[in-house]
């Protein structure tokens, strides 16, 4: 195990050589991870949607941050309940923290 690897598992609330898993930590990579998934479902939604002959398209712009716009579209749906993936992740990632 390297120190950046060790580093990345203590900020993920994981226990290290005995230590107690921290469950707000695990919680919120829970979160996290639903408002990623959220984000990949999203994405191509957005990537069909062509307003190029639009007058009130945003042209280069508009595509170079669509994608930001996606992923804080994501965290919002997340926030707001999302689609019920943080509760399973997190009660799974508690299980196999438990298990070590």
């Amino acid at each position: 195990m390297t120190i950046s690897s060790t580093t990345a598992a203590a900020s993920q609330g994981l226990p290290l050589h005995g230590q107690k898993a921290d469950p707000a930590k695990t919680l919120k990579s829970a979160q996290s991870f639903e408002s990623m998934a959220i984000n990949q479902m999203l994405q191509p939604m957005f990537a069909t949607e062509d307003n190029s002959d639009s007058m009130f398209s945003g042209g280069a712009g508009e595509k170079q941050f669509r994608p930001m716009l996606v992923e804080q579209i994501a965290k919002q749906m997340e926030n707001n309940g999302g689609i019920g993936l943080t509760d399973a992740i997190n009660r799974q990632m508690l299980a196999m923290q438990e298990q070590k």
